[in-house]
C-alpha cells in the first residue's frame, strides 16, 4: 500500500538524482513519485499552486491527503524506506531547526545551483 506522494522537479538535476537514490530503495514500493515538471501535471489535483511546488518540495500523505512541505517530506520519505533512525535523529532539538534553516537556503537558491538561471533572471516558467 502506498504510503506517500511525493511532488519534485523532475529537471532540476541535483532533485532527480535523490529521487532516483529513493526510488532504488523503495523495495516496498511505499512511495507515488509526481514529477511536476511534466507538461500533463495537473497542480489543481494536488490544491498547491505550481509555482508554490517550484519553490520547495511537497508530498501527500495516503490516504489521508495531508500536504506537507521542505524537510518534512524528506522524513517521510526516509521512513517509507526504513530509515526511521536517521528521521528520529532530524527531530531532535537543534538539528531539526538547523535542517529547516538549511533546507530553506537551499530551496531559494536551488534554480541557481543547478544552472537554470539566466543572467540575474532565475525564474522558472511552465511550459504547459
Amino acid at each position: 500500500m502506498k504510503t506517500f506522494e511525493v511532488f519534485f522537479d523532475g529537471d532540476c538535476p541535483l532533485c532527480e538524482k535523490e529521487i532516483n537514490l529513493i526510488k532504488a530503495v523503495d523495495f516496498r514500493k511505499k512511495i507515488v513519485f509526481t514529477d511536476i515538471s511534466l507538461p500533463e501535471f495537473n497542480d489543481a489535483q494536488v490544491g498547491v499552486p505550481w509555482r508554490t511546488l517550484m519553490e520547495r518540495i511537497h508530498g501527500r500523505r495516503l490516504p489521508s491527503q495531508e500536504i506537507v512541505e521542505g524537510v518534512e517530506v524528506f522524513r517521510e520519505l526516509y521512513s517509507a524506506i526504513g530509515l526511521s533512525p536517521l528521521v528520529f535523529l532530524t527531530k531532535l532539538p537543534g538539528v531539526r531547526q538547523l535542517l529547516d534553516w538549511a533546507y530553506v537556503q537551499f530551496a531559494q537558491r536551488r534554480l541557481r545551483f543547478t544552472g537554470r538561471c539566466l543572467d540575474d533572471l532565475c525564474e522558472v516558467r511552465r511550459t504547459t
